[in-house]
Parts: C-alpha cells; structure tokens; sequence
C-alpha cells in the first residue's frame, strides 16, 4: 500500500435538525467561524495528504459545486457523485465505488475533529485488515453506537444506542473511516444499506479484521444547533485549533479579527469578527461571539454568545444571545432574541419584539415557531 489519496465525504443529509438554516444552505456548507464546514474538512484531508475528495451528494448539490468547484482553489480534486434517492451510509459508498482506486478515508459530512489524519493513515499500514474505524471514549453511549474491541484492536462486535447500564464499553463510532476497496464488495448496490448496522457486522464476522483507533481528540456533531453553537464556543476556547488550514486571521488574544477593523473597542473576547464587519458606538460584540462578513450591529446593540451568518443585520437597541442568525437577517430596533432561537435566510424580526426561547423562524411568514 503506497499510499492514501483519496476521501469520501458523505455530504448528502438534509439536515433536518438544523432548519431553518438548511432550507436553503446544504448542511455540510453551514459556516465555522466565516468557512464553510466543508471546506475546512477538504482542506484537513489536504493536509493530510489527501489529493483527490470524492462528495456522495444528494442534497442541493449544485450550491457545494457553486462554492467548491473543481477543488482547484483548495488544491486537490473534486469528484461529484449526486444520488437520486438516499441510499444510507454504505449505500452511498457502494454508489461510488467505480472511482475508488485504493484504501479511502471515509468522512461524515457532519462531524467537526482534531483527529491527524495521517497518524490514522499511518496506524493502518501497521495493522493491515480491512481498514480502521476513529473511536472516542464518551460519558454516556446511549445515544451512539458501540464498538468492542480487543487487546490489539480487533473490532469484536457493535452495540447501536444501548442503555447506558448495559453499555458493554463507553467507546463510541466517531464517523471517520479508513478503509481498503474490499469493503465495497460486501455492500449490495442498488438499495440503502447501513454501514454501521448492515456491513461493518458483516465483516466483523469474517476473517479479515477490522482496527479500532482511539483517541482523545475533539469530536462533536455539528448536525444540532446546540452542537453548532457549542463546537463555536469550543473553538473561541481553544479547545479545537482550527489550524493548519492556513486561515487570514489575526489572532489577538482571544478575539480574532479579519480585516484592518480596529475593533477592541465595544469587542468582549473570546470573539471572531469576519471582514467589513461594523460595530455602531455603543455596540458590544461578546463574549463568545461569531459575527459573519459584512454583518452590521447598532448603537447600543449587543450579540452575544450567538453566530451571526454573513451580512446579519442587529439595528439599534436589539440584543442577540445564544442564538443562530443566518444570511441577511435583520433584527430590528429594540428587538429581543433569546437563547436557542434559530433564524433563517433572510428573516426579519420587527422592532421590539421578544422572540421566545428555542423558536425557529423562517422569512415567510417571518414568524416564530416554537
């Protein structure tokens, strides 16, 4: 095995559990910290060596092909292969099957991690087998499934979402994958099919085995906006470094700022403020703040442990806390937005109004839904 240069990244889910930001945005394009996710993850895979990225899309595939092209700006690529119908997690592998060539990364399109790539790459060519599976250690693995393994790494069994007093092992599946072209072979083509509950029991049962890889890396699943809000916060923590990725931030402290803006005025890190971002006087940005290109915050306005998307708009007197506002949203004077709330494209909150914690509110009608 001379090498790994080849990913597939499984980007066709709906993101039903992001709307209304998904409505119009696919979710692997949501934005982390200015970039979208998917972006970063092709350029993680770039470093890692990685020079060809194959996408199973299904879900407005032609708004990730608009932004990403031919993968040439990134220096790697691009191949895209759309699914009619969704075909499930190994379905989607087996549908792109005629361009693998060798051993493949596997990446879920939701999963945002430190994990080196290459010292994955690098663990397999010790092991041999089938390829590896990225495991972390969780409190509570109900909600995940289970991967047994022996002394020497051999995956013995999996365990989908069992109680947590009967959780044979608090190691979960991390959703990243390192695997050799013969696992194609086990995946039937033409229907969806599993690959954590369908073909990786399968092939635990045969003779060539498969390699656990455990670490103590960052992990978390973007795919909620809790988990969106928090992998933000992680990130103005420091817990996830989003080097190397070659980034045009200045790091100032804990505020990054893009662009010549001298924001330290009205700016409480930890922040991140994107380019031709404007702060009104009085303004305050922060703590843990992400405000998106070309986004406008009023006199007196504040934001606040939310993500602000690109060209948000929060007039005079408003205030946005623990909350997601996507493109173009405007909150208008006065206005009050409360933690949990999801705003989508180009919504608009009328002056004064409180919007109820936890609503979801889309531009027509632009009302909350709670």
């Amino acid at each position: 095995m001379e090498g790994c240069l080849q990913a597939v990244v499984l980007v066709g889910g709906e993101g039903t559990r992001l709307r209304p930001l998904t409505y119009g945005t696919p979710k692997p394009m949501v934005p982390i910290c200015g970039v979208p996710f998917l972006e970063r993850t092709l350029s993680r895979l770039k470093y890692a060596g990685v020079d060809e990225a194959i996408l199973a899309a299904g879900y407005l595939p032609a708004a990730i092909r608009h932004h990403l092209g031919d993968g040439s700006r990134l220096g790697m690529r691009l191949t895209y292969v759309i699914e009619d119908e969704p075909l499930g997690t190994a379905g989607a592998l087996k549908n792109v099957a005629d361009h693998i060539r060798g051993p493949f990364f596997v990446l879920n399109g939701d999963v945002l991690t430190s994990l080196d790539l290459s010292a994955m790459l690098a663990y397999h060519r010790e092991k041999g087998g089938l390829g590896v599976l990225h495991l972390i250690r969780v409190e509570d693995p109900s909600a995940f499934g289970c991967v047994v393994h022996d002394a020497d790494g051999r995956v013995t069994a999996f365990v989908e979402k069992p109680p947590r007093a009967e959780a044979p092992t608090d190691e979960i599946n991390a959703g990243t994958y390192l695997l050799e072209p013969a696992v194609l072979d086990a995946v039937p083509a033409g229907r969806i099919v599993s690959i954590e509950r369908e073909t990786f029991p399968q092939l635990v049962a045969g003779p060539i085995p498969l390699y656990a890889y455990t670490t103590e890396d960052y992990w978390i699943d973007i795919g909620r906006p809790e988990h969106y809000l928090q992998a933000h916060r992680d990130i103005l923590d420091g817990r996830l470094r989003l080097e190397p990725l070659a980034d045009p931030q200045a790091h100032r402290g804990r505020m990054w700022l893009r662009g010549d803006l001298d924001l330290q005025q009205g700016v409480q890190p930890p922040a991140y403020l994107g380019d031709d971002v404007e702060l009104a006087p009085g303004a305050t940005v922060g703590p843990y703040a992400v405000v998106g290109d070309h986004a406008r915050v009023g006199v007196e306005a504040s934001v606040s442990n939310s993500v602000l998307w690109a060209g948000a708009v929060v007039e005079a007197g408003a205030r946005v806390d623990g909350a997601i506002l996507a493109n173009n949203v405007r909150v208008g004077h006065g206005a009050n937005v409360l933690t949990g709330t999801v705003v989508g494209h180009d919504a608009q909150i009328e002056a004064d109004v409180v919007v109820p914690p936890h609503s979801r509110i889309v531009a027509e009608p632009a009302v909350a839904q709670t």
